[in-house]
């Protein structure tokens, strides 16, 4: 059975829009460098990502529109130009 929802994972997308400001309550890990996708690896409890139930283990698609290369810094500077809202494309 777990091995069906291994393969059901990461079929999923889901567009998460944040409000508000950073920080945002999230950290990201991998990317094309450690050779593992976007992940989401920790929200924050009663954070803005936390209120829009971005998970750990999200894999992230794209920022604002902006479809991801796999790229951490790319994800990481396109969070941080953002102000006032964040849209994300997640991958569940």
């Amino acid at each position: 059975m777990k091995d069906v929802e291994q393969k059901l994972r990461g079929t999923e997308k889901n567009t998460v829009l944040l409000r508000g400001k950073a920080p945002w309550g999230f950290a990201l890990r991998g990317g094309a460098k450690r050779r593992e996708p976007l992940l989401i690896t920790k929200v924050e409890q009663g954070s803005v990502a936390a209120a829009v139930r971005l998970q750990t283990g999200d894999e992230m698609v794209s920022v604002n529109a902006v479809p991801l290369s796999g790229s951490a810094q790319e994800a990481i500077s396109l969070v941080k130009s953002s102000h006032g809202t964040l849209t994300l494309v997640v991958r569940r």
